[in-house]
Parts: structure tokens; sequence; C-alpha cells
């Protein structure tokens, strides 16, 4: 009974100490916490900034190296902007770098009042030689929408922001120069064809680009015309900067090289005084031809690579519908002779051709394989 007394005094003494350590173990666990989150031991804070010496470093991109590389698919190359003047300013600073062209190309600068009503027979001219020309239309209409194009068709996404333009009337050299300018951004381009809507090529792609690319001189029609729609236009205020005897006049519908687009793009000398002293009527027939005679009378033919008949009188040359077009009309203007070509005679004067209208589309592309080679 003794034993057994004190088995029970001890297990109670054993019990009795195991609660204490457990107890003060509680209160020491409790009191810690307390202090580890107390705002003057320990506060949330952002860490200091590094100096930028001791900036971390990116790491270093892996890149995968594929066996094959695929080639990006080619650069379109034209101004998205609104203002005249960084368009111009852009234009001039791509002249400016020097030249890595590896192929040269044709600007085909489209002056429209909408539509291209015979773009089905430039698309069967243009197919095939991509990356030897660009295209840029320039829409008076600012109505028109030309959603219509397919993707596959060369005049697909090409028109350039456009403005109004009335016949006549300084906005058709604005818009020459702007097509001029977004041109010259591709340094790619060395020769700049001015078309009209109305405009057919009478020979294969291949004839007209080697024609131009490998002339030595630029196409800008001008003379001297005595009388109103002449020397009458003349404002003596444009004297002495321009003067009577320096007065040309010529068709709108030029082919320049690149030197010359770019001269044309920088003009701050000779167009603002057109701007400010021609007056109507005098503008896309005098500015180029006059500037062109003032500047680059060694490097012009003083003539006009597309034909048109002007033996009707009127403001307007005659207009071709389905009915004209024969073959022989074609045949006889591909084979025009009196020309000059890098100093020697040629049969080959006129590249293209204009007035045709929509009616003449079927019965140009019926003659197009035919006759002008494509």
């Amino acid at each position: 009974m003794i034993k057994l007394s004190r088995f029970f005094q001890h297990l109670v003494l054993y019990s009795f100490l195991i609660g204490l350590v457990f107890g003060l173990g509680f209160l020491l666990n409790f009191h810690m916490r307390n202090d580890s989150f107390s705002p003057q031991l320990f506060r949330l804070s952002s860490p200091p900034s590094l100096s930028p010496q001791l900036q971390p470093t990116q790491p270093e991109k892996i890149v995968l190296v594929k066996e094959t590389v695929v080639p990006e698919p080619e650069k379109v190359i034209m101004h998205n902007m609104t203002e005249e003047e960084e368009l111009m300013w852009r234009a001039t600073k791509v002249q400016e770098m020097p030249s890595t062209v590896k192929r040269k190309k044709v600007a085909f600068m489209f002056l429209t009042r909408g539509k291209l009503p015979l773009a089905k027979l430039w698309e069967k001219f243009f197919n095939g030689h991509h990356g030897l020309f660009s295209v840029y239309i320039h829409t008076g209409d600012l109505s028109y929408v030309d959603d219509d194009i397919p993707e596959t068709s060369p005049f697909f996404r090409r028109r350039i922001p456009s403005k109004e333009v009335e016949w006549g009337m300084v906005s058709m050299v604005d818009a020459e120069r702007r097509l001029l300018a977004n041109a010259l951004l591709d340094a790619a381009n060395q020769r700049f064809v001015l078309l009209s809507e109305a405009d057919i090529p009478l020979f294969h792609f291949s004839t007209i680009y080697s024609y131009l690319i490998n002339s030595q001189h630029s196409f800008v029609d001008l003379y001297d015309l005595p009388g109103p729609a002449g020397r009458g236009r003349y404002n003596r205020r444009m004297s002495p900067v321009i003067t009577r005897n320096q007065w040309r006049k010529g068709s709108q519908w030029f082919e320049i090289d690149r030197e010359i687009a770019f001269a044309v793009v920088s003009d701050n000398t000779y167009f603002p005084l057109f701007k400010k002293h021609c007056r109507w009527g005098c503008y896309a027939e005098h500015y180029l031809p006059t500037f062109v005679h003032i500047m680059f009378s060694g490097k012009n033919a003083n003539r006009s690579l597309t034909w048109a008949d002007w033996s009707r009188r009127g403001p307007h040359p005659r207009k071709y519908t389905r009915r004209s077009v024969r073959a022989e009309l074609l045949t006889k203007l591909r084979n025009k002779e009196g020309c000059l070509y890098n100093g020697k005679d040629s049969n080959k004067c006129y590249l293209f051709a204009r007035k045709f209208d929509d009616s003449c589309i079927d019965m140009l592309i019926h003659f197009a394989g035919r006759i002008m080679g494509f």
C-alpha cells in the first residue's frame, strides 16, 4: 500500500511538471510571436533603390537557331502621314542616304479621279515582274473606297494619303509632288512615271523597264509657246527668279530619274512662286516644264513618253472608246518614229498612250497578247 501510494504521488508530481513545462512553452511562444510582428522591430518597406552602377542586368534571351531560315516578306514602303512638310522631309533624307540598291525599280504613279477602270490590263502587264516596280495611287475623289481590290493585285493597298484635286489648279501639282515624295521613300525606285487612270502600256513590261532604266535622259515635254495659252500665262511678278524667256509649257505626264524627282520634292524656290503668282490653268502644264528647263535642260529629252491625240481642238485630247480600239491603232502607236533614244534614232517614241475609257478594257486585254506582248 505504501509503494502504491508513493507511485501515485510520483505520477501526480510528474504530471504537474509536464503541465508546467507545456504552460511555460505556450507563454514563451506567445510572447515571441507578438515581438516578431511589432512595428518597431520589423517594418514593411520597399528596398532602397540601387545606384546606376548597381542596376540589375536583364537576363540574356535565348535565341533558337533553326536550320531553315524563312525570309521576311518584302517591306511595303509608303508613308502614312498627313503633314506635307514631314513627308517631303523624309523623302529628302532617303535621298541623302548612301545607295545600297541591288535591283533598280520603276515607280508607276497613278494620278486618278477615283477607281482604275483599266486595272485588269495593268495587272496583266505587271504579272511576273515582282520586285522591279512599285505602284502608287493618288485619288482626287476622297469619297472613293478601294475595298474591292483583291490582295493579289499590284494595286492592293497602294493608295497614298490623298487630297482633293481640281483640274487646272495648284492642287494637281501638289498631288504630283505627293506621289513623288512617297515613291522617293523607297531607295530602289530610280525612275518615276506619272500616269492617269486612262493610260495604257504599249509594250511588254521588260521592254518598258529596259527603256527607262537604261536611258541617259528624263522625258519631260517642254516648249516655248507664244500667245495667251503659253507665254500669256507668265506673271512678271515671278521675275527675276523666273524670266519670260525661261517660261515653258508641256504635257503634265512625265518620266524622270531620281535626281530630278528629288529636286522637285525639295524645290523651295520655284514652286512657291507658282503657288503665289500663277493664274488659273497654268500649273500642271507649266511648273515642271519650266523647272526642268531651268535646272536640268541637259538631262531632258524634251518629249513625253505618253502619246495623246490632240488633233481635235479643245482643252482635252481625244478619248477612245471600245469601237476605236483596233489592231491598226495600237500597231501605229507602237511604231511612231522621229525621236532619239540615247542619241540614236529610234522607232519607239512612246511607251504609253491615252485616253481610253472603261469600255475599252475587253478589247485592250484581247490585243495585249497579240500586239503588245503581254
